[in-house]
């Protein structure tokens, strides 16, 4: 379990963030996004003791990480990309990194497979390109077998296979009783794995709960021949209508009722189509408005 109360740091006259509270919890994928100078990678850095809080509080199974026996079992993390040696071949990079973790260099070989690096075992990683070391930031990620994965931007540089692999890695992780707490910018990806998101703005938390919750239920684009007749007629039945010109927007009913009700009034359709808000518009708004 991950959790922040009344997390604070400020440098100097700057406050980074303020008061940031959230809870990432076992068997979900929870998303943190923000945009650049928000406040996700001092959150996450204060999470994985790389930086300490003015004040308030960075918690892992209910610990400090510091104060974890043994953290690269418990937790593992990607932060940032080449960490690894670039005169080190992969396989030597996570030999080194298993003996830190307590790991065999069985576990080596076998994350070497699953992150699709054993070709490239051998070779050094100054020359792996950005995918390449970012699958290897995840294998070292995963050699303790941590229940709490906090990752950074971990998809940039991936191609869409990669992408699809890591989204089944991260929902088969949390499948499993596992914690996810993962930063990204590509929000049309995060929408397809997250189960919770946190959006932080100006150093703030503007939104903590179900993704579902944020993005909202479907709604119907109408336009018609007499947008003013279809808007009466909606509202009686119950629904909730706002207008951009002639085109309506319409939520509580669904398109066979709208349509029935336009037949019933004889009015002409032009367009009736159901759309559903994604992650990307949502979290737009909620910025602006911050």
């Amino acid at each position: 379990m991950i959790e922040t109360r009344e997390l604070t740091k400020t440098y100097r006259r700057v406050t980074a963030i303020r008061d940031v509270t959230f809870t990432a919890t076992p068997g979900r994928v929870t998303g943190l996004v923000g945009l650049n100078g928000s406040g996700k990678s001092t959150t996450l850095r204060i999470l994985l003791g790389l930086s300490r809080a003015t004040r308030g509080a960075a918690l892992i199974n209910g610990r400090r990480y510091r104060d974890l026996k043994h953290p690269l079992r418990q937790v593992g993390a990607v932060l940032e990309q080449g960490l690894a040696h670039p005169g080190q071949t992969g396989y030597t990079h996570l030999v080194t990194q298993a003996l830190l973790s307590g790991a065999s260099r069985r576990r080596v070989k076998e994350l070497l497979d699953f992150v699709g690096l054993d070709a490239a075992a051998a070779k050094r990683t100054g020359n792996y390109s950005l995918g390449m070391r970012q699958r290897l930031a995840v294998a070292t990620a995963l050699l303790g077998e941590p229940d709490v994965l906090i990752l950074d931007e971990a998809a940039n540089g991936l191609d869409p296979s990669g992408m699809a692999w890591l989204r089944e890695l991260l929902r088969r992780h949390a499948a499993h009783g596992g914690t996810v707490l993962i930063s990204s910018h590509l929000l049309s990806e995060l929408e397809l794995v997250a189960d919770d998101v946190v959006v932080i703005g100006q150093g703030r938390v503007l939104h903590d709960g179900p993704l579902a919750g944020l993005i909202g239920g479907t709604r119907l684009r109408v336009r018609g021949g007499d947008p003013a007749l279809l808007w009466q007629a909606f509202e009686r039945h119950g629904a909730q209508v706002t207008a951009d010109g002639n085109v309506l927007f319409v939520s509580g009913l669904t398109a066979e009722d709208a349509g029935d009700l336009a037949l019933h009034l004889r009015v002409p359709l032009y367009e009736l189509v159901a759309e559903t808000p994604h992650l990307e518009d949502v979290f737009l708004n909620l910025a602006e408005a911050s």
